[in-house]
């Protein structure tokens, strides 16, 4: 006999046939083809998660609002009843988190043979992380409305934007301790020049390029430095 299962407090239902049962489960939801795919057995924990938080992604990109957001309209959209969820996440924030964290551009290897070559590369991940499609919703709804909600501004920083800053700090104190950079600046000031052209033009010039050559022309800048010289 199998052990019985506990169920969390906050599942609020007792049981999710749709986990089981529901044919929408684990499609995914950009391959239009995706419907017509033979599927085997039953799906996959995995696949009613991806289902789950492309739905999330949507409605938040759609109603650019997280108090607009709710666990019964994510579930609705994804085919899944609220307990799959509640299973995977104890409440709306958790599901937010999960939704943005799994936006993020996963980081190029940094080759580590000079510094401007290893600039360039985590520029364009913080590039290629502004014109992803799936997070331009929520990168405009962190933006604007995450202070309002302690506990998601606390985790999203934790989760995601230390991971960021983390991998740019390192980079440039590689600089300094080379003398390839100056040390005289505070790390926190060298940071937010490297980071603050993409952003800006992410979240402030809503029609500026964010071309493929951005990186490399900022990173002359930023090491050559904008003085003219004689």
């Amino acid at each position: 006999m199998q052990p019985a299962t506990s169920r969390s407090a906050v599942e609020p239902t007792p049981a999710d046939p749709t986990v089981d049962s529901d044919p929408t489960v684990g499609i995914d939801l950009d391959d239009p083809g995706a419907a017509e795919k033979p599927r085997r057995g039953r799906p996959r924990s995995e696949e009613a998660e991806r289902a789950i938080l492309h739905a999330t992604w949507r409605l938040l990109a759609e109603h650019r609002s997280i108090t607009g957001l709710s666990v019964e309209a994510v579930a609705q959209e994804a085919g899944v009843g609220k307990a799959t969820i509640y299973r995977r996440w104890p409440g709306k924030e958790a599901l937010i988190i999960a939704a943005i964290e799994a936006t993020e551009v996963t980081p190029a290897a940094l080759a580590g043979r000079s510094l401007r070559e290893d600039l360039v590369s985590v520029l364009d991940n913080m590039r290629r992380q502004a014109i992803d499609n799936r997070g331009d919703g929520l990168m405009g709804i962190v933006a604007g409305e995450i202070r309002n909600h302690p506990e998601l501004h606390r985790r999203y920083h934790e989760v995601v934007v230390e991971k960021r800053r983390a991998i740019l700090r390192d980079l440039l104190q590689r600089g300094v301790d080379s003398g390839e950079l100056r040390a005289d600046l505070p790390m926190e000031v060298l940071m937010d020049l490297v980071a603050g052209p993409i952003l800006v033009r992410k979240l402030v010039r809503e029609n500026a390029s964010l071309d493929p050559e951005l990186p490399g022309q900022l990173a002359d800048a930023l090491l050559g430095g904008i003085r003219a010289r004689s």
